[in-house]
């Protein structure tokens, strides 16, 4: 199946806005929400949706199935779970043995093995960008090009280091001030990581009248790119204001953007910028 033949998505949705970003672009279109019990965390009571723990694989496709899916999208942030507080079907529980062994070499295996999963109950499995029309973002700027180009040495320096932590499968995102690495993204996401910068000295970070330092996400280079791609929105950009930082740097064709008029409003409000550069 590809994405050219499906006919009604499911979208399995975890927390931020990715997902209410997803349904916002497929206004007209029939969707049904898989709720991820413990992560979604935004109101999805006005769409047809069933809220069910991420454990419970088998009751999930039954789900989808009986809503007349035959696309799956996975959108918005889950961590690993405590498996041994969580509820599982008698398909998860198969499932497991497999997480647990790809979990050992790293998250992207861990998701692997789950999109696999879908794909063999018959579902396409279709990218966050490809539905929000993003499958092609493109270099440039966003925000103060003259701020970027005077933080063009941390940019690609972040992204270097980006780019090896997600070739160890550590994470995706890095922070670099004036040369220096402040923080690497692991287990707890771009937000923790950002409220630890934003804990250093500011004469390190820069503050909100001097700032300096870039945040930079990309893409792990095993990435299963229909799950998980690096994500930014408003949110973002104010962390990484409160955080006394530059900027923002993407991989062009490597992230999505949430809400980018609110982003770009952001953006001129802080004097921030992000830059998106080609894959180095």
């Amino acid at each position: 199946m590809t994405e050219q033949n499906w006919t009604k998505l499911g979208l399995i949705a975890g927390g931020g806005d990715l997902p209410l970003e997803i349904l916002k672009a497929q206004a007209g279109q029939p969707v049904f929400v898989i709720v991820l019990r413990g992560f979604a965390d935004r109101d999805y009571s006005g769409v047809d949706n069933v809220s069910l723990s991420v454990g419970e694989i088998g009751g999930i496709i039954k789900a989808l199935r009986g809503a007349g899916c035959d696309a799956i999208c996975f959108a918005g942030y889950v961590s690993r779970p405590d498996l041994k507080a969580l509820k599982m079907d008698t398909r998860g529980l198969v499932m497991v043995p497999r997480a647990l062994a790809a979990g050992r070499n790293g998250d992207d295996a861990v998701i692997r093995v789950v999109v696999e999963e879908f794909e063999r109950a018959g579902f396409a499995v279709i990218g966050a960008d490809s539905l929000l029309g993003q499958d092609g973002l493109p270099v440039g700027c966003l925000g103060r090009a003259e701020a970027a180009d005077a933080h063009l040495d941390d940019a690609r320096k972040a992204m270097m280091v980006a780019a090896e932590i997600g070739r160890l499968d550590i994470g995706q995102g890095a922070v670099v001030s004036g040369g220096v690495v402040l923080a690497v993204e692991a287990q707890e996401g771009t937000n923790a990581m950002l409220e630890r910068v934003a804990g250093l000295p500011a004469p390190i970070r820069g503050t909100p009248t001097d700032r300096s330092g870039v945040l930079a996400k990309r893409p792990k280079p095993i990435q299963e790119r229909r799950v998980d791609l690096p994500t930014i929105g408003v949110d973002t950009v104010e962390r990484c204001a409160r955080a006394g930082l530059a900027g923002i740097v993407l991989e062009a064709n490597g992230a999505l953007i949430v809400d980018r008029a609110g982003v770009e409003a952001s953006l001129q409000e802080h004097g921030l910028f992000v830059l998106i550069e080609s894959a180095q």
